[in-house]
């Protein structure tokens, strides 16, 4: 009798294993049947915008279906975060951020999401150098002319920023502080305002992506002086690094990656990333990458999770040495 129940119990809970594996390929074979949104924290026309759409456009077509992009801009990300973060973990809210995504716990007091526990990494997309620039009406050629007129009067120079706590604000702290120089930060809704703001010469520089500037660059609307990452870039390769123009310890990493909400089904999780993998080895947007100056970067999730988990920690320090006070949220 007791070796009957053994059996049964052993055959129930192999149907039971197998019938979950059934229903795990089945949820793997069928997703998606609908549209997927694409939650981006920025404004359209931020270089994380135009990164998503390209990878997006890519994705929708090997998937079958489509990805609708939705800005939701505004707090330095949060606001997309949260609405991601409060999603159904079904595979059909998914995220497209920035390095931002790993500064956001230190700079505001209360969140109203966990960015450790509330997100899934999927992968990142690409590492984007963000370019010192300035309006060429303040005439200023070179980093070291920037580091003189800074130190002539300590605190009369301001930055713009994509926001309290982005990955501009946090490129222009490092540097700042790698320099040794005092300015202070004025933060916008996003690169497009940054940007206008600095060639109108009522801000005096601010770390951009490449993208929102190339064109001003290139029509000597604005002076690139110095690129923030650690390797020059590919569509500014005269630029030098800040570490070469005389920063040392300047160098910041500008990454945008893709994630979900907790909680979202590892089959799903790792078919988005097998996608975005191979939206990245497209021709269409390997040639729109190297316009942005941007390279292709891939992690596998349990790989991006650790470096998500690991980046929040340093930033936490240099917000600190910043001397940054975190924002109510």
């Amino acid at each position: 009798m007791n070796i009957r129940r053994r059996t049964s119990v052993a055959a129930l809970t192999m149907a039971t294993v197998m019938a979950t594996l059934s229903m795990s390929a089945l949820a793997q074979s069928t997703y998606p049947n609908k549209p997927i949104r694409v939650i981006v924290p920025f404004a359209a026309g931020s270089t994380t915008d135009i990164i998503a759409r390209a990878i997006a456009d890519k994705m929708g077509q090997s998937l079958g279906q489509t990805m609708v992009i939705d800005n939701r801009g505004g707090a330095s990300g949060t606001i997309g975060q949260t609405a991601v973060a409060t999603a159904a973990p079904d595979g059909y809210t998914i995220m497209i951020h920035s390095s931002s995504h790993t500064v956001s716990p230190s700079t505001f007091a209360k969140l109203p999401f966990d960015t450790l526990n509330d997100f899934a990494g999927i992968t990142p997309i690409s590492s984007t150098p963000n370019v010192l620039v300035m309006s060429p009406s303040k005439n200023i050629k070179t980093l070291q002319e920037l580091l003189a007129a800074a130190r002539a009067k300590p605190g009369s120079m301001n930055f713009a920023s994509a926001g309290q706590g982005s990955a501009t604000h946090l490129n222009a702290e490092k540097f700042k502080l790698a320099a040794k120089i005092e300015a202070t930060n004025i933060p916008f809704k996003g690169s497009a305002e940054a940007v206008t703001e600095v060639m109108a010469g009522r801000v005096d520089y601010y770390f951009s992506p490449i993208a929102p500037v190339i064109g001003q660059i290139r029509n000597n609307q604005l002076v690139a002086l110095a690129v923030g990452s650690p390797k020059r870039s590919s569509e500014l390769p005269q630029v030098p690094t800040t570490a070469e123009a005389g920063v040392p310890g300047s160098e910041f990493n500008f990454w945008i990656g893709m994630m979900a909400p907790a909680k979202t089904p590892r089959d799903i999780i790792n078919r988005l990333n097998e996608e975005v993998v191979k939206a990245l080895n497209t021709p269409e947007v390997k040639e729109r990458f190297a316009s942005l100056g941007a390279d292709a970067w891939t992690l596998k999730p349990e790989q991006f999770d650790a470096y998500i988990r690991e980046e929040i920690k340093s930033n936490a320090v240099l917000v600190k040495a910043a001397g940054l006070s975190p924002a109510p949220q």
